[in-house]
């Protein structure tokens, strides 16, 4: 067999493609057809562009978190507060640009992308300097900045959805000359934010050194790495990814409110599982994490597309998480004896 043909079919990301694309194909056969009332064509209810795309958007959200979350787990940590940062930037964001008042559709954007981007940074920075500073394991340092960040919302807000105004809205609904209802812009984002992250952690001195800390944290010592600043870099960058998506989310659905992306930290550690981040460290990557969403994404479609009972979402999702899990586990004991047999 070709060497890289070898490489293709032993890649994680081919088999994650494969289960993609089988679901696309169950989708495709089971979901049904109807009659266009324009055109009065015959359109398949799966397998067409306003679908497509919103299945696109659905896992865009939470494919741009997962990527920030993905860099975490490589380094050996979790990241549970990641929702919570999603429901602060938006909401801070929406009640700030709410009491500046009417100011042109350029500034308006720019100081909302400013407020959620500059807010998730500062959260995540949080998160990362506690984690270094009170030596506690970083589950629970997030479990906590969850509650609070979310709690900060809440208050915040007074548990009242806040209104965005219009004009981060005809951003992120941009048709970009496709027409119709369909919105490319957060599918654009999520592939952008996908190599940027694709290319810090691979080509990057920053992203070696992520993968060689959660790989052998006492080796990254010994040799030298400066472990307090990478883990704080790490969180601080899953905090901006969840204030990107804050102010994609929150722009696309026109508001904000405390409960927003409540459960979301569930879905974005099982996307960047199921792209094969492995929670013991040292491995994972961006464009893993993105087809983790897509399959998330694309089982949740399937039970809502085939009027399955939608409470077998939380199980479906579940199993596929700890088979990943699982997986994961065989696999690094198999790569282990080879390693001894050798």
């Amino acid at each position: 067999m070709h060497p890289i043909l070898r490489v293709v079919i032993s890649s994680q990301q081919t088999g994650l493609i494969l289960v993609i694309l089988v679901l696309a194909a169950v989708l495709t056969l089971f979901a049904g057809s109807h009659t266009d009332r324009a055109t009065g064509a015959t359109v398949n209810n799966f397998l067409n562009s306003y679908t497509l795309t919103q299945v696109a958007t659905d896992a865009s959200f939470f494919a741009i978190m997962a990527i920030g979350v993905t860099m975490v787990i490589i380094s050996g940590g979790i990241d549970l507060s990641v929702g919570s940062i999603y429901a602060l930037s938006g909401v801070l964001m929406a009640l700030a640009l709410r009491a500046a008042g009417p100011m042109g559709h350029g500034a308006t954007v720019c100081i909302g992308i400013a407020i959620c981007l500059g807010l998730g940074l500062l959260c995540g920075l949080a998160n990362g300097a506690m984690v270094v500073g009170l030596r506690v394991h970083p589950f629970i340092i997030t479990l906590g900045t969850m509650w609070v960040f979310r709690g900060v919302a809440f208050v915040a807000s007074k548990a009242e959805s806040v209104l965005v105004p219009d004009a981060l809205t005809k951003v992120t609904k941009a048709t970009l000359g496709l027409g119709g209802a369909l919105y490319p812009v957060p599918m654009l984002l999520m592939l952008a934010i996908t190599a940027l992250g694709g290319v810090y952690l691979t080509w990057t001195v920053m992203g070696r050194h992520i993968y060689a800390l959660g790989g052998n944290p006492e080796a990254s010592r010994y040799s030298g790495l400066r472990v307090g600043r990478i883990l704080v870099s790490v969180y601080a960058l899953s905090g901006l990814t969840a204030g990107i998506a804050a102010f994609v989310g929150s722009s696309y659905y026109g508001s904000a409110s405390c409960a927003d992306a409540t459960g979301y930290e569930l879905y974005v550690i099982a996307s960047a599982v199921v792209g094969g981040a492995s929670l013991s460290g040292g491995r994972g990557s961006a464009i893993s994490a993105t087809l983790g969403a897509i399959v998330i994404v694309l089982i949740r479609q399937s039970i809502r597309t085939l009027h399955f009972d939608q409470n077998y979402e939380w199980i479906i999702i579940g199993c596929a998480t700890i088979i990943a899990v699982v997986l994961d586990q065989i696999s690094a004991r198999v790569a282990a004896r080879r390693m001894v047999s050798s």
